[in-house]
């Protein structure tokens, strides 16, 4: 089924105009030629290309190469022919548009790894996008995957601009997709505010959220089994965080859950003096995920609490 993809183009989306006019949408990465190097496997891609990485960008961590890298194969191998794009404007705006060719490299140019589009000459605005997908397409990070809006985007994008890039399918087709868009919307929200307050948590004061350059990237941190909520790292650097939000009560499945997350993260991106541990965040836990959790090292389990209060004003008396 076709994927929904919002692509940066370039550092907040500079080259976008320059991409819509020559035809391409393109990431700046790897300074090499990926043809003929591009595995079927992102996670195998990423084993290769890491240390390229790293080589040329010392700077960087192992969780930011392989977020670079993960981008990277996404761009170039994952998404498929008639997949669509959307990339911000800077004005408040997104063009659109469909990837219609493979793979194709072009070394000293701006973006060089690049996939051939066939944009749209229409836009639609920021503004009339729902807040939920307003918060997924303002992810950190060059690609996110926004096809679970596949119907909202239908809409936005119009019948007469489908048109010029051909025809959408029905997001009742999305292949494995079945979600409750209030349950997602609650998880988002807990998801963010947990972000935003992250300072003033218990987990604030010994872990910060990974960022790059200054940018949050590790909120939503993809990995071959799904994306982390949360990838933090001690203020000493010695230790990774894997953190996992439930919006209710926590069954004894996110145990294995959030194990399969915390081994990706010590086989693919662990420093060799890095521990990883992990901390599930429910409203309530059962004697189910208790008895897990008794035999499941390294797994913190907290839980949140909701405050919400009616205060009433009080009324000035007649004179």
């Amino acid at each position: 089924m076709k994927a929904y993809n919002r692509i940066m183009a370039g550092a907040k989306s500079i080259h976008a105009a320059e991409c819509v006019r020559e035809g391409f949408i393109g990431v700046e990465s790897i300074p090499v030629d990926l043809t003929g190097r591009l595995h079927e496997r992102w996670q195998d891609f990423n084993r290769e290309f890491i240390p390229t990485v790293l080589a040329n960008h010392p700077d960087k961590s192992k969780v930011s190469a392989g977020l670079l890298c993960g981008f990277t194969w996404t761009l170039a191998k994952g998404l498929k022919e008639g997949d669509v794009v959307i990339t911000p404007d800077g004005k408040g705006r997104y063009y659109f548009g469909q990837i219609t060719g493979p793979y194709f490299f072009c070394p000293g140019e701006t973006l060089q790894h690049r996939r051939p589009v066939q944009w749209s000459s229409e836009r639609f605005e920021r503004a009339e996008m729902s807040d939920a997908l307003q918060r997924s397409t303002g992810s950190a990070g060059t690609c996110c995957d926004v096809t679970r809006y596949r119907d909202e985007l239908e809409r936005l994008i119009g019948a007469g601009a489908a048109a010029a890039v051909g025809p959408f399918g029905s997001a009742a087709q999305a292949e494995g997709f079945v979600e409750d868009p209030a349950v997602f919307a609650l998880e988002k929200h807990l998801e963010d505010f947990l972000v935003s307050n992250w300072a003033q948590t218990e987990l604030g004061r010994k872990y910060d959220i990974f960022t790059d350059e200054g940018e949050i990237v590790g909120q939503q941190y993809p990995t071959d089994t799904g994306p982390i909520d949360i990838l933090a790292v001690s203020k000493d650097g010695k230790e990774l965080l894997v953190v996992e939000l439930k919006k209710g009560r926590a069954s004894d499945a996110v145990v294995g859950q959030i194990q399969r997350y915390m081994g990706y993260v010590v086989e693919m991106l662990a420093e060799p003096h890095q521990t990883v541990r992990g901390a599930i965040i429910a409203l309530q836990d059962d004697v189910r995920i208790r008895r897990a959790l008794r035999v499941a090292q390294g797994i913190t389990f907290y839980r949140y609490q909701i405050n919400f209060m009616l205060i009433p004003a009080t009324t000035p008396e007649a004179p």
